[in-house]
C-alpha cells in the first residue's frame, strides 16, 4: 500500500473528526433541529472529502519537492547551507535571551523573528560565498588571480580556437603572455565535437585538433585552468566577467562577443581585425597581376583573389577566367568582411 494512500486515509479521518466537532459546535447554536441534523451529516462528510484531497499537498508533496531540490544541489552548496543555518541559529539563540527581556509583545515576537532572520542570513552568506570560504579555510587564494595577473595572460575564446589562425599568430611572438583556456571553453569545444549535427561536429573536432597543435607548437605557455564564474551561465558571459576579474584581454573573432566585451570595458584582440590590418596596401593607379577564377555579380565582371585572400573585382574580366592578367587598381573599399579591390584591365 502506498504511503500517499495511507496518508490520505489518515487525513480523511482527522478532517472528518474535526468536522464532527465543528458540527456539534454549530448545531448547539442553530434553533431548527432539521438544519442541525443536516449540518451534523454534511459537515463531517465534506471535511472527510477535503482531507482526502488536500492531505498529500500538506505532507508528501512538499516533502518530495524539498527532496528533489536537495538532490539537485551540489554537495558543497548543501553542506555550506547547513553550516550557515547552524551558525545563524547559534547567533539567534545568543540574542534570544536579551530580546525576551524587552517589554510587551516585543519580548515575545523578536526572538522568533531573530531566529528566522539569522537563520536565513547564515544560509545566504554561506551559499553565496562558499567558494571563497572553502578556499580561505584550505589556505588558497580564490582563483589564484594574483598569479594569473602577473603572467599577463590572454583568454582564448572557442571561436578563435576553431578558427586556427591563433596557432600561426602565437608562433610569430605577437602574443607574449600566457594563453589561458578556461575549462568551460574546453567543455564547450567538447560539446560541439559531440554534436549530432555534422557541421558542428566537424567544427568542434577541428577546434580540438587546433588546440593540440597550439599546445605543441606555441612559443608562449598554454594553460588550461579550472577557473569558473558561477555568476554567469553562458560561455561568452563567463569570459567577459573572467576577463574583468583578471584584467586581461580576450582573443576572439566573434563579432558579438567583441562588441559586448568592448561595451563592458574589456580589451579584445580580434583576429579578423588583425588580418585586415596586415593585408597588403594598394592605392588607386597601381598595377598588379591577378588570376581571375570566376565571374562577378555584375555583367562582364571577373573575380580573383590575392595571396592574403583579398577579393579583386575586375571590370570586363569575365573573358579571362582561369587566366592571369595585369590590372590597374581603380578603388579600394573597406567592408566589415574585409578589404575589397576594384580594378580594370591594363591598357
Amino acid at each position: 500500500m502506498k504511503v500517499e494512500f495511507v496518508l490520505r486515509l489518515i487525513g480523511m479521518v482527522v478532517f472528518a473528526l474535526a468536522g464532527w466537532q465543528a458540527s456539534d459546535f454549530l448545531t448547539e447554536r442553530v434553533p431548527e433541529p432539521y438544519v442541525g441534523h443536516v449540518i451534523k451529516l454534511v459537515l463531517p462528510l465534506a471535511s472527510a472529502a477535503l482531507g482526502l484531497f488536500i492531505t498529500p499537498w500538506l505532507t508528501t508533496r512538499p516533502f518530495l519537492w524539498v527532496r528533489g531540490k536537495i538532490r539537485q544541489l551540489p554537495a558543497q552548496q548543501l553542506v555550506a547551507a547547513i553550516i550557515g543555518l547552524i551558525i545563524g541559529l547559534i547567533v539567534a539563540a545568543l540574542l534570544a535571551r536579551p530580546l525576551s527581556l524587552l517589554p510587551g509583545p516585543l519580548g515575545t515576537l523578536l526572538p522568533f523573528i531573530g531566529t528566522l532572520v539569522f537563520g536565513y542570513l547564515g544560509i545566504a552568506v554561506m551559499t553565496i560565498r562558499q567558494r571563497d570560504i572553502v578556499n580561505l579555510i584550505s589556505g588558497r587564494l580564490p582563483f589564484k588571480e594574483t598569479a594569473l595577473r602577473q603572467n599577463n595572460c590572454v583568454l582564448l575564446d572557442t571561436s578563435v580556437i576553431i578558427d586556427g589562425r591563433i596557432a600561426d599568430i602565437s608562433r610569430t611572438g605577437f602574443i607574449s603572455g600566457t594563453m589561458l583556456i578556461p575549462r568551460f571553453v574546453l567543455n564547450e569545444l567538447q560539446h560541439i565535437a559531440d554534436s549530432s549535427d555534422m557541421l558542428r561536429r566537424n567544427r568542434g573536432r577541428r577546434g580540438l585538433d587546433m588546440l593540440n597543435k597550439l599546445r605543441k607548437e606555441s612559443v608562449v605557455p598554454i594553460r588550461i585552468h579550472d577557473i569558473d564564474v558561477e555568476e554567469a551561465q553562458a560561455v561568452d558571459d563567463k569570459l567577459v566577467m573572467l576577463a574583468k576579474k583578471l584584467r586581461c584581454p580576450i582573443v576572439t573573432n566573434d563579432y558579438n562577443l567583441n562588441r559586448v566585451a568592448e561595451l563592458q570595458g574589456v580589451t579584445v584582440l580580434n583576429v579578423n581585425e588583425l588580418a585586415n590590418a596586415v593585408k597588403s596596401i594598394l592605392l588607386p593607379g597601381e598595377s598588379m597581376k591577378v588570376r581571375i577564377i570566376q565571374p562577378g555579380k555584375e555583367l562582364g565582371q571577373g573575380v580573383g583573389y590575392l595571396d592574403d585572400g583579398t577579393m579583386v573585382v575586375i571590370e570586363n574580366g569575365n573573358r579571362y577566367i582561369n587566366r592571369t592578367i595585369k590590372v590597374v587598381v581603380t578603388k579600394v573599399l573597406q567592408t566589415t568582411a574585409g578589404r575589397m579591390i576594384f580594378a580594370r584591365l591594363e591598357e
